[in-house]
């Protein structure tokens, strides 16, 4: 995500909103068709959030909840796991 702010940091803030908001909302309208339609739609819905909660605070904030959610999946995968063997 670095790269992508690093990216968007050298265009004018009216530019840049408009650049986030385009392919993020973008993004995230792909993911939303591929939850019906074969595809990786939670990783498109991921990556659009991502890219709106440069500029925005509710994507921001939503996106915050699905990494702390994501962490949880990943820390009982792990214990799960650890118990097999």
């Amino acid at each position: 995500m670095d790269k992508v702010e690093k990216f968007l940091s050298r265009f004018p803030h009216p530019v840049r909103w408009v650049m986030v908001m385009v392919i993020g909302f973008v993004l995230l309208t792909l993911g939303l068709v591929m939850m019906v339609t074969p595809g990786p739609g939670l990783l498109f819905i991921f990556f659009g959030l991502s890219i709106l909660a440069l500029e925005i605070k509710w994507a921001r904030e939503l996106n915050q909840q699905g990494m702390q959610g994501l962490e949880r999946i990943v820390a009982k995968l792990k214990e799960i796991f650890k118990r097999k063997k």
